[in-house]
């Protein structure tokens, strides 16, 4: 079993330009970038309407073996793994977990949750299942997930085997410290080296995506407006001069 160091954060500054941009975009802008699926599949937003823009810490289980992990855990709780990614936790972090998509064991449960709440995390992004959710509802964290199942983490057929490694989350590769952007529509994992090239291109797409939205709910021509046409470019400049969104 694996534990590394502490991973590397990225610049506030980069965190704080990201808040705007919703999951999809970032997605999309991605896509045209050449990273074709960014989307962690299987974890759905069980708190609708949060977003959270923040540096992976991640966790990765393995099937239970014995030999390697028994009940021994409980005699002394600092051989359970999975308590350390927490030990991490800075604000804003947000913790990503590779449960192998099993919905049998709970990752964690209220204590571990109260506590990752307590040191300033964002959010979780789990491909698995949390526990004690009653309680875990009127924490109101921020949580993607997969389910709830009333079993502990490692009663069924799984066992933390390593902290702040590569890991295969939802069937995308998550390094410690890439940048998750999670909201209603999913989890997004966005390298830290492309952050700053996919703000830059959501900027200018949501400009004229917001300029295009007001012509459709006009009634104007879809060809026209979406995507926006090269002869409605015009258009769209005198827009932004009327609203003060000149460079």
């Amino acid at each position: 079993m694996t534990h590394t160091p502490d991973i590397i954060r990225p610049p506030r500054d980069l965190l704080d330009a990201l808040r705007d941009i919703g999951s999809a975009t970032v997605a999309g802008t991605l896509g045209h970038m050449g990273i074709r699926n960014p989307h962690i599949m299987g974890p759905v937003s069980w708190n609708k309407g949060k977003s959270i823009v923040g540096p992976a810490l991640t966790l990765q289980f393995m099937p239970k073996r014995e030999d390697l992990y028994g009940e021994g855990e409980y005699a002394d709780p600092e051989k359970q793994l999975h308590r350390h990614v927490l030990y991490h936790v800075q604000e804003g972090d947000i913790v990503v977990v590779d449960a192998r998509g099993d919905m049998s064991a709970g990752v964690f449960g209220d204590m571990m949750s109260t506590y990752f709440k307590g040191r300033g995390g964002a959010g979780m992004v789990i491909d698995g299942c949390l526990r004690d959710y009653p309680n875990l509802k009127k924490l109101d964290l921020p949580l993607w997930v997969r389910g709830w199942t009333p079993n502990f983490h490692t009663q069924t057929g799984l066992m933390p085997f390593a902290v702040n490694v590569p890991i295969a989350c939802g069937g995308v590769t998550v390094i410690p410290g890439d940048i998750i952007v999670a909201d209603d529509d999913g989890a997004v994992v966005l390298p830290i080296a492309l952050a700053a090239q996919v703000i830059e291109t959501s900027k200018i797409h949501h400009e004229w995506e917001d300029f295009s939205r007001m012509k459709l709910m006009q009634g104007a021509p879809l060809q026209r407006y979406y995507p926006l046409h090269d002869d409605a470019r015009g258009e769209y400049d005198e827009w932004r001069k009327t609203n003060h969104l000149e460079d």
